[in-house]
């Protein structure tokens, strides 16, 4: 029994108990959660073990998926099949159930958030594994014959970053504030702030759409849907900045 209890306590410790088998090479049993629970004492180590074993599920479950808040969070979302995001019980950040980017980014759609395109040669390529991006981009520009055209979508990206960068900038601005108002409408003989803290939730969200509809705006092609896109994206942005 001490050799098995050191030999679990292992495994568990270095994240290697999923799928675990009988430390003897010729068997290839798996130890049963039943078993590793009787033989390992220490509850810091069962806990961690138990978090393995949900961990585990997670990820082989499709439609299952972490919050991906970047500040921490344990919740676990599941898919309704309505839409690409799904907003957090526990801390109502929405992630994106169909790629690995850290929060929802409509209208910008997954391939934008990982195509990427050099400014000098109109290379595409994927940003996560820098493979050229297949097969949706077939054509590769010859940067010595296209300088003028490298150099206006240099310009252009440069635009779109600045616009989207900003955006992004003003929503953390939002989220600042919104916790310093929170602050404030805790103490004591203070009036409720509940509308600032609406506003503010409001704030955030409106920033986080520009931001992507930046994106959004950067790859799409179509100049007739553009004139609408572009339209309303200025409409909202005249309204948030008011706000």
């Amino acid at each position: 029994q001490p050799c098995w209890s050191e030999y679990l306590t292992t495994r568990i410790e270095q994240n290697m108990v999923v799928n675990c088998t009988c430390p003897i090479s010729e068997c290839r049993a798996q130890p049963t959660t039943a078993f590793i629970c009787s033989i390992v004492s220490s509850e810091e180590i069962i806990a961690k073990y138990e978090k393995a074993l949900l961990r585990g599920y997670v990820e082989c479950c499709s439609n299952l998926t972490w919050c991906t808040n970047p500040q921490g969070c344990d919740q676990i979302l599941l898919k309704d099949g309505l839409g690409y995001g799904a907003a957090c019980s526990k801390c109502s950040w929405i992630s994106c159930f169909n790629c690995n980017f850290p929060e929802a980014h409509y209208p910008a759609s997954c391939s934008h958030m990982s195509h990427m395109t050099c400014a000098k040669c109109n290379h595409g390529f994927c940003w996560r594994c820098l493979k050229p991006w297949r097969p949706t981009h077939k054509d590769y520009y010859n940067c010595s014959a296209m300088v003028s055209k490298a150099a206006w979508q240099e310009k252009r990206f440069q635009d779109y970053n600045e616009r989207c960068t900003f955006h992004h900038h003003a929503r953390e601005f939002a989220m600042s504030l919104r916790n310093r108002v929170s602050s404030i409408s805790e103490m004591p003989k203070i009036r409720a702030l509940t509308f600032v803290l609406d506003a503010c939730k409001v704030l955030e969200q409106a920033r986080k759409v520009l931001a992507y509809s930046c994106v959004y705006s950067y790859y799409n092609q179509d100049t007739e849907s553009m004139d609408i896109v572009e339209q309303q994206t200025e409409s909202l942005e005249l309204h948030t900045n008011a706000l």
